[in-house]
C-alpha cells in the first residue's frame, strides 16, 4: 500500500487529538516538499503520535530534529499491530525515509536446495525459499561457505550434478563421474532406493545430525563386510572418516541441538556494530556483521529496526533469536516472525544462564569488529556533499537521460541510487511528447517537470549533459520545488581536444567544471549513475522503436482495431489503395461505418479534407 503523496493533516495537537483513533496503524511524517521523512507503527495511533508533541527537551535529540523538519502527518489504519508492522516495513523499503534507521545490506544469502520430489534429486544453490516441495538448508554466511559445503558433499556422497530436472540418458559418463564426484546415474543403473538412502544421508549431514549419520554408516559398513562386499565397506569407511573430519572443525556451543540466531550490538560514538552468530543444531556455523552510523539512535532503536528489516528478506528464520538489548515491540515482532516461519519463533533477551554466554560471545565479536577497523574513511555520500558543495548529504540520487531519433519516439528515464547503490524500485520510464524536432533542453525540462509532480523527491538530480542541460533542469526545479527541492548537477563527456578519460561535472553558478581525478570515487559514482540512466533510456527507446516497426499506420486511427484493419487490407489488397480510397469506397468495406470511413480518409488526407 502506498502512502499519500502530500500531507493530509497539519501538526496541530488539538486537531490530531480529535482525528486520531485509538487503534493500530502506521503513521508518517512529511517534510515541506511532501516527501515522507519518517514512518512508524503503533498499537494506538492516538497515544503514539501525540507523544511526539511533548516539549523538545523531553524528546530524544533525533526525534526533536525530525519534528523541526515535519510539516504534515498522515496515517493508515490496520486490523492488528502485526499488520501495522508489516506495512511499516514495506513503506520504509519504498520511501527510505530520512529519519528511519535503514538496513543498507540488501543481499540475500545462499541456501542449498534439495528437490526430494524428483526420483534422483540433486543439490543446487538458491537465494530464495519457495513452497515447491523441495527442502532448503541454510542460509550460509557467504557464497564461499556454501561452495565449501558442496565440495565436501560432492566428494563424500557423489549426488548427480547434471542440471536438467529429468535424468539425462548418455552413452558416456561426464567428467564428474571420472573424477569420482558423481555416481553417474545417467549411465549406471543405480537403483532409486539406493540413491534415496544416499539422499537421506545428505539430509542428515546438512541438518547437522552427523553423529546419527556416523552411527548409521557404521551399521551399513558392518553389514557390507559381513556380506563380504569389501569394496563397498571401504567406500563407507572413507565416507565416515570424511564426516568425522568435518565434525572436528565444528564448534558446538549448545548441547540442546537448537537452531538459534544470537545478535550482539556494540556502540562506539555514532557507530553501532552488530554481529549475528548462526547456530544450527547446536553448532556455530557462521556469522555476519552489519555497521550502522546513527549518531542519535539508541542501541534498542537500532536493534528493533534491524529485526524488522533483516528477517523480512531472509530465507530462514530460526526457532529462537537471542538479543543483547531490550526492544519495545518484541511481542509483535515475535508474532510476525512466527507467521513468517510457519512455526513458533521466540525472540528473547536472556539475563542469566547459559544463553547469556552466547549473547556475550556475540557482543565480544561486535567489539572485536569495532576494534579491528581503523578510523572509518569519510563515507561516499558525505564526500560527495563536500566536493560538490551541496547543502545536504545526498543519500538518494536520481540520474536522468533522454533518448530519441530526430525528436521522434523520444523517451526519458530516471534511475535512483541510495547510498551509492542502485535502487531499482525508484527507476521510471517516460514517453515524451512528440515535438517533431530534437530539442534536448525542452525534453529534459518536460522530464524533470513530470518527475517533480510525483513527489518523494531525491536529494540530488544528476543530469546527462553540459551547462545548458544543467541550466534547463535547474530552472524547472527552482520553479516547482519548495525549500526541500533537490539540488542539481550535470556530468558531460570530455569534448574535442580534452582528455578523453575525464568526464566533467558542472555545478550551478560555476563557470568551470569541478576538477576531480579520474579515479576519484565521487566522479566514478556520478559516471555510474549517468551511464545507468543512459543504458536504460537507450534500451527503452529501442523497445518502443521495435514496436513501431511492427505497427501499421492503420493502428493509429481511432476506431480501427485488428478486425477492421484485416477487412480493409482484404478489400483493397494494399495499404496504398486504402490511402487513395474515397469515403464512399471505404464505407463499402464490411464492418466499417460512415464515421469510421471518414476517420480513415482524414488520417491519410489531412483533417481539412
Amino acid at each position: 500500500m502506498d502512502a499519500p503523496a502530500s500531507p493530509q493533516y497539519d501538526l496541530n495537537p488539538a486537531s490530531l487529538q480529535r482525528i486520531l483513533p485509538e487503534a493500530p496503524g502506521v503513521y508518517f511524517f512529511k517534510g515541506a516538499s511532501g516527501r515522507i521523512i519518517y514512518v512508524g507503527k503503533a498499537k494506538s495511533l492516538k497515544k503514539r503520535v501525540l507523544s511526539y508533541f511533548r516539549p523538545g527537551s523531553d524528546l530524544p535529540y533525533k526525534t526533536a530534529l525530525m519534528m523541526k523538519q515535519a510539516r504534515g502527518i498522515d496515517f493508515i489504519l490496520t486490523s492488528t499491530e502485526k499488520e501495522a508492522l508489516i506495512l511499516e516495513d514495506n513503506l520504509v523499503k519504498k520511501h527510505l525515509p530520512r529519519y528511519n534507521i535503514i538496513l543498507r545490506d540488501d543481499k540475500r544469502y545462499p541456501c542449498l536446495r534439495l528437490d526430494i520430489t524428483q526420483p534422483y534429486p540433486r543439490l543446487e544453490i538458491a537465494r530464495r525459499i519457495k513452497k515447491d516441495g523441495a527442502i532448503y538448508f541454510g542460509p550460509f554466511s557467504s557464497a564461499q561457505a556454501v561452495r565449501s559445503t558442496l565440495k565436501v558433499i560432492d566428494r563424500v556422497f557423489q549426488l548427480r550434478k547434471c542440471k536438467s530436472k529429468r535424468l539425462p540418458r548418455r552413452t558416456r559418463p561426464c567428467l564428474n563421474y571420472q573424477l569420482d564426484r558423481c555416481l553417474g546415474v545417467c549411465v549406471n543403473r543405480v537403483p532409486e532406493q539406493k540413491y534415496r538412502e544416499i539422499v537421506q544421508q545428505v539430509r542428515l549431514f546438512l541438518e547437522g545430525r552427523n553423529r546419527e549419520l556416523i552411527r548409521q554408516l557404521q551399521r551399513h559398513m558392518t553389514e557390507a563386510a559381513e556380506r563380504m562386499e569389501f569394496e563397498r565397506a571401504a567406500r563407507i569407511r572413507d565416507r565416515i572418516h570424511a564426516i568425522e573430519r568435518t565434525l572436528e572443525r565444528q564448534h558446538v556451543v549448545s548441547p540442546l541441538m537448537e537452531d538459534q540466531d544470537v545478535i550482539g550490538l556494540a556502540r562506539v560514538g555514532d557507530r553501532h556494530q552488530l554481529v549475528i552468530l548462526f547456530i544450527r543444531k547446536g553448532a556455530l556455523v557462521g556469522s555476519r556483521s552489519f555497521l550502522f552510523r546513527e549518531p542519535n539512535a539508541s542501541p534498542s532503536e537500532v536493534l528493533e529496526a534491524f529485526l524488522k528489516q533483516y528477517y523480512s528478506r531472509e530465507a530462514f528464520v530460526p526457532r529462537e533469536i537471542l538479543i543483547s538489548d531490550p526492544v519495545e515491540d518484541l511481542e509483535a515482532i515475535a508474532l510476525w516472525l512466527t507467521d513468517l516461519a510457519g512455526r513458533k519463533v521466540v525472540v528473547h533477551r536472556p539475563l542469566r544462564g547459559k544463553k547469556t554466554k552466547l549473547v556475550k560471545m556475540a557482543i565480544e565479536n561486535a567489539r572485536s569488529f569495532q576494534a579491528r577497523g581503523e578510523e572509518p574513511k569519510e563515507e561516499l555520500a558525505a564526500l560527495a556533499q563536500r566536493v560538490l558543495r551541496l547543502k545536504k548529504v545526498p543519500r538518494r540520487i536520481e540520474g536522468m537521460d533522454i533518448s530519441n531519433l530526430q525528436g521522434r519516439q523520444a523517451v526519458g528515464t530516471i534511475v535512483a541510487f541510495v547510498e551509492g547503490r542502485p535502487h531499482k524500485s525508484g527507476y521510471r520510464n517516460y514517453r515524451m511528447k512528440e515535438t517533431g524536432a530534437a530539442d534536448d533542453y525542452a525534453m529534459m525540462e518536460e522530464l524533470v517537470s513530470r518527475r517533480m509532480s510525483k513527489g518523494d523527491l531525491p536529494d540530488l538530480f544528476v543530469v546527462d549533459g553540459g551547462k545548458g542541460h544543467l541550466s534547463a533542469v535547474k530552472s524547472v526545479v527552482e520553479r516547482l520545488g519548495g525549500p526541500d527541492a533537490p539540488e542539481v548537477i550535470s556530468i558531460a563527456k570530455a569534448g574535442e581536444g580534452q582528455d578523453r578519460r575525464l568526464d566533467r561535472i558542472y555545478l550551478p553558478g560555476r563557470k568551470n567544471p569541478v576538477a576531480l581525478g579520474q579515479s576519484h570515487p565521487v566522479l566514478l559514482l556520478m559516471m555510474r549513475i549517468r551511464d545507468e540512466a543512459h543504458r536504460r533510456a537507450v534500451t527503452y527507446h529501442r523497445k518502443l522503436r521495435g514496436k513501431g516497426l511492427t505497427q501499421s499506420p492503420l493502428d493509429r486511427i481511432p476506431g480501427i482495431g485488428p478486425k477492421r484493419k484485416q477487412a480493409l487490407l482484404a478489400h483493397f489488397k494494399s495499404l496504398e489503395a486504402v490511402a487513395g480510397a474515397s469515403i464512399e469506397e471505404l464505407a463499402r468495406v464490411p464492418g466499417l461505418t460512415k464515421s469510421v470511413a471518414r476517420e480513415v480518409y482524414s488520417h491519410f488526407r489531412g483533417r481539412d479534407a
